[in-house]
């Protein structure tokens, strides 16, 4: 099949956009995601409290290093969380610059 022939058999203006009832199972996969997005902020404000207290006690007994630990342990914890609860606005974001190309 040559170039000009595959362009007639195929169509040109394709347009394909998401349901969300196609398959079965989307409402359990949307609970399952949900329910690990909740389990991703837990997490997160369980490793900001550790680090807070790793920091403190870096802090109050004068080692540097552990302190150190906790600042970084803080800010990965802040970062997890902003990830987390803005991961649907970031996929949609970027799912609407892709539907403009």
């Amino acid at each position: 099949m040559n170039l000009a022939t595959a362009a007639v058999l195929f169509p040109l203006d394709i347009s394909i956009s998401p349901n969300s009832d196609g398959l079965p199972g989307i409402q359990q996969l949307r609970d399952v995601v949900g329910a690990s997005m909740t389990i991703g902020l837990i997490l997160a404000v369980l490793a900001l409290i550790l680090s807070a207290i790793v920091w403190a006690l870096g802090a109050n007994s004068s080692n540097p290093h552990l302190a150190g630990r906790g600042k970084v342990g803080v800010l990965v914890a802040l970062g997890a969380a902003i990830v987390c609860g803005a991961s649907v606005t970031l996929v949609n974001f970027f799912w609407n610059v892709g539907q403009q190309v």
